[in-house]
């Protein structure tokens, strides 16, 4: 059965910005329904029309491009929460891929309904923009990673960002959280060899800070994780739940 919005978990983290009951009844109105998927289940593929979108409810996923030669460049992490499909939504087609990492629960959406709700419901629709921004912004950042830092740096921002996010949604217990994703994952989002990957990991786990080994990630220590990152660690604002 279909969670409610009214009752919908993902209202209780702080992260979330409040929504009013009339945010609440419009977005019932414009979720059609709940998807189950399993860990390795290709949500959106790249160039497709698809007519629905999704708010992740529950489970970790991939957004990815594939190379012509096979590989794939992992463009974000999916976290509960994220808004998946705007991409087809607005352009008609998907530019990226979406795969889940684990098991999910999805809201879904009707995309024939998305212009009618940004009509009808402008603050939403504005939150809507203001998620896009957020994505611009986090690759804006995952460049720099990849262009600027070391191996070492950019493997300790990436760690960090989604331990973070891990707190954000209360999957962190005792410093650390579940993890689904591969070691191979996080190397080709760094644009990092697997090897290089692996033996970056190890000094991290060397120098006591963070350890992800069977399907958990721990950190010991954000400070310093964010020093070697070269990144601050800020209040993160709150964002808007679709």
């Amino acid at each position: 059965m279909a969670t409610p919005c009214s009752q919908c978990p993902l209202r209780r983290h702080p992260i979330f910005k409040p929504m009013s009951e009339q945010d609440v009844k419009a977005m019932q109105k414009f979720k059609v329904g709940e998807l189950i998927i399993e860990a390795g289940t290709p949500l959106l593929i790249e160039g497709s029309n698809s007519p629905q979108l999704f708010t992740a409810l529950r489970g970790m996923g991939l957004r990815y491009k594939t190379t012509l030669d096979g590989g794939r460049q992992i463009v974000n992490f999916i976290f509960p929460g994220d808004f998946i499909g705007l991409q087809a939504g607005v352009m008609g087609e998907m530019a990226h891929s979406v795969e889940a990492s684990s098991k999910m629960t999805l809201c879904v959406f009707n995309r024939s309904e998305f212009w009618n709700f940004y009509k009808t419901h402008p603050e939403r629709g504005f939150d809507i923009t203001w998620l896009a921004a957020v994505e611009e912004h986090f690759l804006g950042e995952a460049l720099t990673a990849v262009g600027r830092r070391s191996a070492l740096e950019a493997l300790s921002w990436a760690l960090l960002r989604i331990f973070l996010r891990g707190e954000q949604m209360g999957l962190v217990h005792n410093r650390s959280m579940e993890l689904p994703f591969r070691q191979q994952d996080l190397a080709d989002a760094m644009g990092l060899s697997l090897v290089h990957t692996n033996k970056t990991l190890s000094k991290l786990r060397e120098r006591q800070l963070a350890n992800w080994s069977d399907g958990q990630l721990t950190i010991n220590d954000l400070a310093k994780l964010a020093v070697i990152a070269k990144v601050e660690l800020e209040s993160i604002p709150q964002r808007p739940l679709m």
